[in-house]
């Protein structure tokens, strides 16, 4: 096997580690967490399905290339519960070292591409990274309501959390936020979140 075979299947191998880490939203019947790798499935997905609802044009190709390399990183890095402050603290950090670690066990060609994905993700400068930003938010507040609240009340996670952590989908989805937001608002009524 040449070098650049051997380093493309080493990749392939490493990442298969993302099912390994476990996430904070259950799977639809909530029996269980869903992990990293079902995450980027699902939402690489949806992107496919919604993305006529981006806030602009999106290219759907690069937008599902991102989320599927978007949560690579938590094999280093973990999974960063979007509501612990605590841990967002040096989540950055973590991050930067994990991707230059992973996309690193690429050829330098395909390791920089994938980490410019990545890198663009994060920053949200791009209608594609905002439309793919608002796709990896609206499908944890959606397990949770098609799992009547479980790890929000597990968490003690309130309203004014959801709404706070999750308002910059307005920026790359505004009729899915639109959608988000009434659904968590209805869910705070039933009981299902907490006001506040």
């Amino acid at each position: 096997m040449d070098e650049r075979l051997e380093r493309q299947i080493g990749f392939l191998r490493e990442i298969d580690r993302l099912k390994g880490v476990v996430r904070r939203s259950y799977v639809l019947a909530g029996e269980r967490r869903e992990n990293s790798a079902e995450h980027c499935w699902h939402v690489a997905v949806a992107a496919v399905l919604l993305a006529e609802h981006a806030a602009q044009p999106v290219d759907v190709g690069r937008v599902v290339a991102m989320l599927l390399v978007h949560d690579l990183v938590e094999i280093d890095a973990g999974d960063t519960f979007v509501y612990d402050r605590a841990g967002a603290a040096d989540k950055a950090e973590r991050e930067r070292a994990a991707a230059r670690r992973i996309f690193g066990l690429l050829p330098p060609d395909q390791g920089g591409e994938l980490q410019a994905l990545w890198e663009e993700f994060e920053a949200r400068r791009t209608p594609d990274a905002r439309f793919a930003a608002a796709l990896d938010r609206l499908l944890p507040m959606l397990h949770n309501l098609w799992c009547r609240g479980k790890s929000w009340q597990e968490h003690g996670v309130r309203l004014g959390q959801v709404l706070d952590v999750n308002r910059h989908m307005a920026e790359g989805a505004p009729a899915l936020w639109a959608l988000a937001r009434a659904a968590v608002e209805q869910a705070a009524q039933e009981g299902l979140l907490a006001a506040g």
